[in-house]
């Protein structure tokens, strides 16, 4: 039985998303995201270069994925909407992952604003995804806001700093109904493993991606993991003890063969 991820009205199969920043080249990103499985893609708006063959991200993603326009740049939410409007307009459809991001040394989210964008966007029609500082009062007015998903930060984004927020994203996944999508500071395919292992719905990556040694050597790499910790996740983990415990009887062998 296949295990199916409802995500903003759609069905998907795989639970890893990419990004496609940070490439060294655009021609990379095709073979990446054929590598990773991925049927969700990010993008930044300006990235999108209708007027360029060469420069167009868009020539590299193939047209099965669904693409996921960012508001990356986007200080307030005014902003945030604006971008997301001219993404639709430029063809892109009604998936926006919302980043509102005023500081710019940690690029950390801004909850507030991030809720305001939603709320708009939402009565719009679009499917929002908003980037969000981890924090459960925050994620449930997201979701009453009518959010696709939320998408906590493990570790601020580019960092490769791994699941930094494990314990407030735990929380989450138990108390909110909509997906859980665990985006930006995940470094290894063992981060992403343990997103899923806790019930998160799916693994955003793009820097651990885009900067590693064998970009698609390192998709393939977190395809497998998101699965495996999935699997895991489904298949019940044992309860951690604090004492040891045997996996063979201790007893009831050589004392019992009458050579004591």
């Amino acid at each position: 039985m296949k295990d199916i991820f409802n995500a903003g009205g759609k069905e998907l199969t795989s639970r890893f998303f990419l990004g496609t920043g940070k490439f060294s080249e655009k021609s990379l990103v095709g073979d990446v995201i054929r590598a990773s499985g991925a049927e969700v893609v990010t993008v930044a708006l300006r990235r999108i270069d209708s007027g360029s063959k060469e420069e167009n991200i868009l020539n590299y993603i193939p047209e099965e994925c669904t693409l996921m326009a960012n508001t990356s740049g986007a200080r307030n939410a005014e902003e945030a909407v604006r971008i997301a409007r001219l993404a639709r307009a430029a063809g892109c459809g009604d998936w926006i992952k919302i980043e509102v991001i005023p500081d710019n040394k940690y690029l950390l989210p801004d909850n507030a604003e991030t809720l305001k964008a939603t709320e708009i966007l939402s009565a719009e029609g679009f499917k929002v995804f908003p980037y969000m500082n981890p924090d459960l009062v925050a994620a449930r007015k997201l979701e009453d806001a009518g959010a696709a998903a939320v998408m906590p930060l493990g570790a601020p984004i580019g960092s490769n700093r791994g699941f930094r927020t494990k314990e407030i994203v735990r929380i989450i996944v138990q108390e909110i109904k909509i997906p859980v999508i665990v985006d930006a500071g995940i470094g290894r395919p063992s981060e992403a493993a343990e997103c899923m292992e806790m019930g998160c719905s799916a693994v955003l990556a793009n820097t651990a991606i885009s900067t590693a040694g064998d970009p698609v050597g390192m998709a393939r790499a977190f395809a497998q993991a998101i699965e495996a910790g999935r699997l895991a996740y489904l298949s019940g983990k044992p309860a951690r003890e604090f004492t040891a415990r045997a996996s063979s009887p201790l007893t009831g062998f050589l004392r019992n063969s009458g050579r004591d």
